[in-house]
């Protein structure tokens, strides 16, 4: 995830003094908000939903799995009036650890099903079925050939480790763009919405007599833009055939989806709810219009790999500054972005070059 205005968390001196993370909330019409935090992490918690629904309560995402992790979703269950044995389903927006991590815990407690979108079930199906070394060595070669440096490569052993633990549990259903996400006697229409991961969704509450919401996921939040992140292939191709992803264009489309739509009310998954959806949307076209022009121009100046164009992108930190899991962040970032450019015709691959080049047309 990247800081307010799609950039890194910018170091501060003297450090903020934050605000404590929210307490369980009811939001009213059958929808609380649940506090799950996040070990060492500037975003702190993840906000889980709980729907009340005609068979028990379901679960919109679970949190980051450790005992704390746990224990908060439980104390948050109980003030919501409910048992974790309670649960009846989770819909789960992406597969990130913050968001999917605790879904096995819960569906051990519960027998609850678990949900999420067929693209993002690809996904976890190979984090589940690889072995973690062949799958490191997949990503060393991929970034070998964005021409990331030998003595970066040496922190990927700490990448899905302690510090950053892949979500594997595999779900049982299936959400389905456009169709009801299954929670009995509620109005919970899925929405795709690809972009931060290829099977994203965000989750649409509309019922007689009560405000439309939006379950936004990492979609769409207050003040930062989510890292739009460019999968190995094939996972990261369309589900519809064997045509490259783009995800920043889909991730485009999706917030331009989601504007149509006008939402009266936003409950994203990190920081706090709010309304203006369509002007929140209009601010991160904005921020990606400029950052794809500015690297239009980087490109124009000579032929780059993907990490010297990570390196030239603006961050709120100096390139210098930035640690293991920043850098890999801003070089996924880059990639998606270079990869819109070419989609669009205004950068080209250069065949043959190793690590891979990339030029302006």
């Amino acid at each position: 995830m990247l800081g307010e205005d799609g950039r890194m968390p910018a170091r501060e001196t003297p450090p903020r003094v934050q605000a404590p993370a929210p307490a369980t909330q009811d939001l009213g019409g059958g929808v609380w908000s649940i506090t799950v935090p996040i070990p060492d992490n500037p975003l702190r918690y993840t906000l889980v939903y709980l729907l009340e629904s005609d068979r028990g309560p379901v679960l919109v995402d679970t949190g980051w799995d450790d005992p704390t992790g746990r224990t908060a979703l439980a104390e948050g269950l109980a003030a919501a009036g409910h048992a974790l044995s309670d649960v009846h389903g989770v819909a789960v927006t992406h597969h990130h650890p913050d968001h999917h991590g605790l879904s096995g815990h819960v569906r051990e407690q519960s027998g609850a099903w678990i949900a999420m979108h067929a693209a993002e079930a690809s996904v976890v199906r190979a984090l589940h079925d690889t072995r973690p070394s062949r799958w490191m060595g997949r990503m060393s070669e991929l970034m070998r050939d964005s021409g990331v440096p030998e003595e970066h490569l040496a922190g990927l052993g700490e990448f899905g480790g302690a510090k950053a633990p892949l979500a594997t549990t595999l779900p049982d259903r299936e959400l389905v763009h456009g169709e009801s996400a299954g929670v009995p006697g509620r109005g919970l229409r899925v929405l795709w919405t690809p972009g931060h991961t290829p099977g994203h969704v965000c989750l649409y509450l509309d019922e007689p007599g009560r405000p439309t919401r939006l379950l936004s996921g990492d979609h769409l939040l207050p003040t930062i833009s989510p890292v739009v992140s460019l999968y190995p292939e094939p996972l990261a191709r369309r589900p519809a055939g064997d045509e490259p992803a783009d995800p920043l264009g889909d991730f485009l489309d999706s917030l331009e989806r989601i504007a149509l739509l006008a939402p009266q009310e936003v409950l994203p998954a990190h920081q706090y709810r709010f309304a203006d959806a369509a002007g929140r949307v209009g601010e991160l076209l904005a921020h990606h219009a400029q950052r794809l022009a500015e690297l239009h121009v980087q490109l124009g100046q000579g032929p780059l790999t993907l990490w010297q164009c990570a390196m030239g992108m603006h961050w709120n930190r100096p390139w210098s500054e930035l640690g293991f899991i920043a850098r890999h962040l801003a070089l996924s970032e880059a990639a998606a972005h270079v990869r819109r450019l070419v989609k669009t015709g205004l950068a080209e691959e250069l065949a043959g070059t190793e690590p891979t080049l990339f030029q302006a047309v």
